[in-house]
């Protein structure tokens, strides 16, 4: 862990990119089960494709399962930053494909409970990550929890996942009409999962974005879909991603359509953006 720690050290130091822009986007979802962390894991993986360096917090504080969906035991979590001598290079993992990734284990629960001197040593301990990635992904726990909404509404975006299912479009357009209500200029994008087809996700995102227009005046974008393939389910036995072990699959060519979008589609994040340091100062506003 410790070699491991280094070479992040020295390829930070390498790149020259302090100063890059980092994008904070956190990806939720209405309800459990419409494959949200799936899709955060393969969308990171994604970015990292076209070259865009993603890395990925797991911040499901009932559920998290990133590293059961990549077949890592992780070593330490972000608690462990509050150890003495404790870096955050020393507990980003590598996953496959080189996904780096940060285990939120079971203490981050206590994050709410921190007095202001461990908070504070917490978060500048993260700060060293502004600047090395390009986009830091937040995958939340499903639903209202207060500490899903903090992330979301500190976030420069989020990314909803539902299915074309009416009970997920239901819940769905609660996570909007709450969000709308906290913050009114806050960025959505859909991301419709296990479609029959693409007639079918272009529907189900339509459905939201007009019902979203039409009682809150609000303006929702979609990111695409991704194919109902069997592919997925063979990947989350294997314990491995379906973007490496099925590149050729349809929820592959999926995934790779949505970054496309994601990353060539000009967003209005770009120029206002503060990067981890306004993203933290944000949350610590709402945690406190």
């Amino acid at each position: 862990m410790r070699d491991q720690a280094e070479q992040l050290r020295v390829r930070m130091q390498q790149s020259g990119t302090s100063e890059k822009t980092t994008r904070l986007v956190t990806v939720t979802s209405g309800k459990g089960g419409v494959g949200k962390s799936n899709f955060s894991l393969n969308f990171g993986l994604g970015l990292l494709e076209r070259g865009h360096k993603a890395v990925l917090f797991d911040v499901d504080l009932g559920l998290a399962n990133l590293d059961v969906l990549m077949g890592i035991t992780p070593k330490k979590h972000l608690f462990h930053l509050l150890e003495p001598d404790t870096d955050v290079w020393e507990i980003i993992e590598r996953g496959p494909g080189g996904l780096e990734f940060i285990a939120g284990g079971s203490g981050f629960t206590q994050i709410m409970q921190l007095d202001e001197f461990k908070l504070d040593r917490l978060f500048s301990r993260l700060n060293p990550l502004q600047g090395y990635a390009d986009t830091i992904i937040f995958d939340t726990g499903a639903g209202f929890s207060k500490e899903s909404m903090r992330f979301m509404l500190s976030s420069d975006e989020v990314i909803l996942v539902t299915t074309p299912e009416p009970p997920a479009i239901t819940d769905a357009y609660a996570v909007i009409k709450m969000l709308h209500a906290r913050n009114p200029a806050i960025v959505i994008r859909l991301v419709i999962n296990r479609v029959s087809s693409e007639k079918e996700g272009r529907m189900t995102a339509d459905k939201l974005a007009m019902v979203a227009k039409r009682f809150l005046d609000m303006d929702i974008q979609s990111l695409g879909y991704v194919s109902d393939d069997p592919h997925v389910s063979k990947a989350v036995k294997q314990q491995r991603p379906f973007l490496l072990t099925y590149p050729q699959s349809h929820a592959a060519k999926s995934i790779r359509n949505l970054v496309a979008r994601y990353l060539d589609t000009p967003t209005d994040t770009d120029a206002k953006t503060s990067g981890l340091k306004g993203f933290l100062a944000r949350l610590k506003h709402f945690i406190r």
